[in-house]
């Protein structure tokens, strides 16, 4: 009777032994396949979804801000646009007086009727 355990025990270990190897194998199985859909994935010129999302995030970021520098710019292109324009100035009043009605304005001499020169035709 002491042979029959023994067998057993035997076929214990070398069942145990083999599980051993093929759990091993299994691991080197996994990382082979990992290995080759990651060169299959760089072939492809793929990029993965941490890249993209970071990406995205940056591309998001620029466009906000392109946005609000162009806002700025319509802002500042409309406030030159402003001070290069002759402001309105004043009209000044020119109603006529008693004293402004027989003088004439500053600077401004009228000849009377009759001393008008011509010019000469061209």
């Amino acid at each position: 009777m002491n042979e029959r355990p023994k067998f057993f025990d035997d076929l214990a270990g070398v069942a145990g032994g083999a599980l051993s190897a093929l759990s091993g194998l299994r691991e080197e199985m996994t990382a082979l396949v990992k290995a080759r859909i990651e060169e299959a994935i760089r072939k492809l010129d793929l990029v993965k979804r941490e890249e993209f999302d970071a990406i995205s995030e940056l591309a998001s970021r620029a466009r906000a801000q392109a946005e609000a520098l162009e806002a700025r710019v319509v802002a500042l292109e409309s406030r030159a646009a402003d001070a290069q324009s002759p402001a309105p100035q004043a009209v000044p009043d020119i109603s006529p007086t008693d004293e402004a009605a027989s003088e004439p304005p500053l600077g401004l001499e009228i000849p009377p009727p009759g001393d008008a020169e011509i010019p000469p035709p061209l």
